[in-house]
């Protein structure tokens, strides 16, 4: 890949805003009755209801959750790089449908913002929607029964001129957060970008 030639990808650094709907129907029950002022079965140990909880999954030795540790190492294989730098922290949050990700990915070199966003629209399954002074932007909602991925507030990092940040967005129901993250990185490698 010509972009990863010339530039190379130093680090990733991922958070993942999952929908009560990935752990499956007992918390949307849960989010339902506390929604409602009803007794809930407690499927998450706080109240998910106007909350969000930086727990999915079980916590590990090292204080990740496996599922932000199966983020990792998921997208190392994808990549062919077992020594890459990439640090994640999943959340769940309290929508019905729709898992969100913030991702900084650092590269070795500067690159051209310009050049990313014309890849990424290139590629099959992603819709750029990349207009935030216009509040056109990704959001759960977007992505409600569509099988595409939703990219949008893609911009340079302030804090480190040779990294961007962007947003992604699908429906959790069709393309699971690690799926998700797995299918984008392919993309990512197929088109150079990483």
């Amino acid at each position: 890949s010509p972009l990863h030639r010339k530039w190379g990808i130093k680090r990733l650094v991922v958070s993942t805003y999952q929908s009560i709907t990935g752990t499956g129907k007992d918390a949307v029950s849960q989010y339902e009755a506390e929604r409602d002022g009803k007794p809930a079965v407690q499927v998450y140990p706080h109240p998910i209801f106007e909350n969000c909880i930086p727990h999915c999954d079980v916590f590990l030795e090292n204080g990740y959750t496996r599922e932000e540790m199966k983020l990792v190492h998921e997208t190392q294989k994808i990549l062919h790089a077992p020594d890459l730098a990439i640090t994640a922290t999943a959340v769940r949050v309290p929508v019905l449908g729709g898992h969100s990700e913030s991702v900084n990915v650092e590269l070795h070199e500067a690159t051209d913002i310009a050049e990313i966003r014309k890849l990424l629209a290139e590629s099959p399954g992603i819709v750029i929607t990349d207009d935030p002074l216009n509040n056109q932007y990704p959001m759960p909602l977007t992505a409600h029964e569509q099988d595409h991925v939703y990219i949008g507030r893609l911009r340079k990092d302030a804090s480190c001129v040779n990294a961007f940040n962007m947003w992604i967005v699908s429906d959790n129901l069709r393309k699971g957060a690690a799926t998700n993250a797995v299918q984008l990185a392919e993309i990512l490698l197929e088109k150079g970008i990483v």
